[in-house]
């Protein structure tokens, strides 16, 4: 599992970084581009990417911090910092919607109109459009790969620098075709699917940061998953969330019901096992043996049966009233169902050489036990082992 968040951390770092070094390129070509050809648009753009460079950086280090071993501090892990960041992103989305908006809007009712840049300008904005566009489909792909909503969200941040380049390359083509507010008008439009992009990315980030669970169908599938895992009979009270793109997972799984606490423990290991090779965003699963369906259980359920001491008062008062002071000792295990409990007693060597110096046959000493015990509350069953 280490591995794998060790490739998911650089695959996410690396495709910051080949972002950051294509911005920073990109941002110098249109700010010199922009000033050698007279398109203030163009040099506006140019410094979008510059700040776009500081964006990729601060993507490289919020995917290493995320990707932290739990400490004292954190015993979950740091995978909130990734969504703090995918939260950061999503907000400058929205900023740079409201921005693009509020200058559209000023430049329609300036009445002022802009004078016609050179046509080398056109060439610098494709430029930016093809590198913009190529960074976000493969920042995107590996976001996905890795089911990491800051890097999907930084993919959806060059793609808005892409928007924005195509909204300065129609702007250049309306001035140099005395069509003006063209420029205006598709900045607009650009703004409100880079605003739709970020309210989603927001949304999808504030659900996380409040342990929203995962999709239905998925659960469904997780549950499926588990119940392949021989000695599973059921699955139940699943819950999940998400903390940086992997999923935590917590559910009962039932066995049979005098399942030893050992096998009990290996089955769930098994389970751990599968549903980690089945599913590579599933980080933490925390689970609960059950030897019996507990979904309806109550909590005067489980308080109304007879505890381990209880038992063994009246074992130990009933062979100590039959042999005396000798040694009695025993291996005692018990069973507890929804309702019940049943009483699996082995007697050790010095306890049958006491009960049979004291001439108490195994009969006898059952008959007296099962008297004893059932004067509990929901006592069933005594399984006695008769060695003698």
């Amino acid at each position: 599992m280490q591995h794998k968040l060790t490739q998911r951390k650089n695959a996410a770092q690396r495709i910051s970084i080949i972002g950051a070094i294509v911005n920073a390129f990109m941002s110098v070509v249109k700010v010199v581009g922009g000033l050698l050809t007279g398109s203030a648009a163009l040099v506006a753009d140019g410094f979008h990417s510059l700040s776009d460079v500081a964006t990729d950086l601060m993507v490289v280090f919020l995917v290493g911090v995320s990707h932290k071993k739990p400490d004292d501090n954190h015993p979950w892990g740091h995978g909130r910092f990734e969504t703090l960041g995918a939260l950061f992103l999503a907000s400058i989305l929205l900023l740079v919607a409201g921005f693009m908006t509020w200058d559209s809007l000023k430049l329609l009712f300036s009445g002022e109109i802009p004078s016609p840049p050179a046509w080398p300008a056109l060439v610098i904005a494709a430029a930016s459009i093809l590198a913009n566009e190529l960074l976000f489909f493969y920042t995107l792909k590996v976001g996905k790969a890795n089911h990491s909503n800051l890097i999907i969200a930084n993919a959806w941040h060059h793609r808005t620098d892409s928007l924005s380049s195509i909204v300065v390359l129609l702007a250049l083509a309306g001035a140099i075709l005395g069509v003006w507010w063209l420029d205006a008008l598709a900045a607009i439009l650009v703004a409100l699917l880079i605003a739709k992009i970020g309210v989603d990315l927001l949304l999808k980030s504030l659900a996380e940061l409040v342990d929203t669970g995962l999709p239905a169908e998925r659960v469904e599938a997780l549950e499926a998953t588990a119940k392949t895992v021989e000695g599973v009979i059921n699955v139940h009270h699943v819950r999940t969330r998400l903390m940086g793109g992997q999923g935590f997972l917590e559910m009962h799984l039932q066995v049979a019901p005098r399942t030893s606490a050992s096998e009990g423990h290996y089955i769930g290991d098994k389970v751990c096992e599968a549903l980690k090779d089945a599913y590579d965003d599933i980080s933490y699963i925390i689970y609960h043996i059950d030897t019996y369906d507990d979904e309806t259980i109550t909590e005067s359920d489980q308080l109304s049966l007879p505890s381990r001491s209880d038992i063994t008062k009246i074992i130990d008062g009933t062979l100590n009233s039959l042999v005396g002071e000798q040694k009695t000792d025993y291996h005692l295990q018990l069973f507890y169902t929804l309702t019940h409990v049943d009483v699996e007693l082995k007697l050790s060597a010095q306890a049958v050489d006491a009960l049979q110096k004291a001439k108490i046959t195994s009969d006898a000493l059952e008959q007296h036990l099962v008297q004893a015990l059932t004067e509990l509350k929901r006592f069933r069953r005594l399984n006695l082992w008769k060695p003698y």
